[in-house]
Parts: structure tokens; C-alpha cells; sequence
């Protein structure tokens, strides 16, 4: 199993934005990844910065941690301008990018780029972008030169020279539940990405929660036959923060976390960099001592 972490971009650079991924390598996380949002929730009101910029800089800060988005969505994103600039970012950091994408949600950035008034999209116009987004942005990671005419996407002979680092591009991270999603997950993802399930992350039990994440499992495995994949191609990766367990509470809550999830099939299980006074709050020390201690303690 691998640890990693996500460190929201929610402070200047100069005042402790980069001593936070700087501390992220030191500590030995396989990567730390931030959210790719206009605002978010409750930190809508206060700083948020952009996340493909705070990526380059953390790319030009640390020297081996893996960096990516979790996640990126088609809300307010085009994938003609997200390719360009992914394929900069992943030469900057000397191939270190994971691109986590997914169909987005309904919160405050999803309606920045609407007229005023205007409904967000319904989850099936979210699911409909996203099933043209992702085959889109696989070809213009992966060809030199591409034209589409699409029903929501267009791009006319966009040139995408030299291409990523990776080959044939930077790895895809989908973030999918519903049967579309993990469709594309199949069939574009290096891996998979679940927050646990939604409808009950405040009142599930812990049992509760788990079954739900092995569920979602057995239904990527019947979505990677369906493509002629072995589901075992794509890593497993599981946001904490949203299930009903609290896994930073304590060492020993979060080993114990860790354990049940590996034996679910989790191979990545990522944590939110604490931030005080938020849902996202936590003690650091023992934040710390998970990073250098928790996997060694699994064995």
C-alpha cells in the first residue's frame, strides 16, 4: 500500500505554501495531489489559489513526489487548453504528474462559467461531458496533432509537441462510482479513485462503509471484463475525509484504517494535509508519525 497526501491551495506560496510540499517529500509520501476547484465549500470565502500553477511551483520545490490534481473536472476546464498545460507541467516536473479527473459536482465553481441564473449542469449533462472530456484529452496527450467534432468539444488541428514525459502520456486517476464513470475508468484509467459513498458518509457505520467501497470494487472489476482489462492494471485509490470513520484521530485508528482498506483491494489510500480550524483539522504530530510510521506498522 501506498500513503499519500493532498495539500489545499489555500495559502500564498511565500507564507508556508511551499514549505508544506517541501515537508510532503521530506516525509515520504508517494505523492501529494490538490484539489483542481475555483473555490470549495467552506474555503470559498478565503485565499484559494489555481492548481495547475501551484503544481508547477511544488514541481520546481521537490525533487521526487509524485504531484497531481484530485480532481480535475470538465465544469470548468477544456480539454484543449488542460492538455496544453498538463504537458508543460509534466515536462517541468521531469514526469511526475498523475492527472486525478472526474465528473465534477454541483458546488460553488460549477456555475462560474454559466450566465447568471443559469441551473448547473443535471448529473446526466455532467456524465455526458465527461464521456467526450476523457477520450478527448487521451488523444491530445497521446497524438501530435488532433481534430474534433463533437457535441460538446471541439478542437481543429491542435498541436500538442513534444508530448508528456510519460509515455504515451502522464496516468489517469478517474474518479468514478456510476456505471458511465467507471466505464471510462476501464478503459482510459492507470487508475481508479472513490471518496467512499456519499449518501452515507455522516451516518454510516464504519461496516457500512467498507462494504460500500468493495461494492464499488467488484463493480470496477465487472467494468474492466466488460473492456477486456484485468482490473488489477489499475490502482486503487481511496480520498479519506468523506466516510464515516476518522482515520486521523490516532495512529492506531488510522493503521487499523489502513489495514481494512488494503485487505478491500486499496492500494493508495491518500490524507488531507491538516488545516486548522476546518473539517480538514488534525494533529499534526500524529498526522506526521502516520506518514513515517503507519505502513511500516501493516508490515
Amino acid at each position: 500500500m501506498r500513503l499519500s497526501t493532498v495539500i489545499l491551495p489555500d495559502r500564498r506560496w511565500s507564507e508556508g505554501g511551499r514549505e508544506s510540499w517541501q515537508r510532503a517529500e521530506e516525509l515520504g509520501f508517494h505523492a501529494a495531489y490538490t484539489y483542481d476547484h475555483l473555490s470549495w465549500r467552506s474555503f470559498r470565502d478565503g485565499p484559494w489559489f489555481g492548481a495547475i500553477p501551484t503544481l508547477t511551483a511544488a514541481a520546481c520545490a521537490t525533487s521526487r513526489l509524485r504531484l497531481g490534481t484530485l480532481v480535475t473536472s470538465p465544469n470548468f476546464r477544456h480539454p484543449v487548453t488542460l492538455a496544453k498545460e498538463l504537458i508543460s507541467l509534466d515536462d517541468v516536473s521531469g514526469g511526475r504528474i498523475t492527472l486525478g479527473i472526474g465528473a465534477g459536482g454541483s458546488g460553488f465553481d460549477a456555475t462560474a462559467l454559466l450566465p447568471a441564473g443559469q441551473e448547473p449542469w443535471t448529473p446526466r449533462e455532467r456524465a455526458d461531458h465527461f464521456a467526450e472530456f476523457v477520450p478527448l484529452l487521451d488523444r491530445l496527450l497521446t497524438q501530435d496533432v488532433v481534430s474534433h467534432d463533437g457535441e460538446r468539444y471541439s478542437a481543429t488541428e491542435v498541436r500538442n509537441i513534444p508530448g508528456c514525459v510519460q509515455r504515451p502520456r502522464l496516468p489517469f486517476a478517474v474518479a468514478a462510482t456510476g456505471p458511465r464513470g467507471l466505464r471510462l475508468a476501464a478503459r482510459y484509467g492507470q487508475a481508479w479513485v472513490t471518496t467512499g459513498d456519499p449518501k452515507i458518509a455522516e451516518t454510516g457505520t464504519p461496516a457500512q462503509s467498507r462494504a460500500a467501497i468493495a461494492g464499488q470494487i467488484e463493480k470496477l472489476g465487472k467494468a474492466c471484463a466488460e473492456a477486456d482489462r484485468d482490473v488489477a492494471e489499475l490502482d486503487k485509490i481511496l480520498l479519506t475525509g468523506f466516510c464515516p470513520e476518522r482515520p486521523l484521530e490516532s495512529f492506531d485508528a488510522f493503521v487499523e484504517f489502513a489495514g481494512a482498506h488494503a485487505e478491500l483491494g486499496i492500494d493508495e489510500i491518500v490524507i488531507h494535509w491538516p488545516i486548522a480550524d476546518s473539517i480538514f483539522a488534525a494533529d499534526m504530530a500524529v498526522f506526521e508519525k502516520i506518514a513515517t510510521e503507519a505502513l511500516a506498522q501493516l508490515g
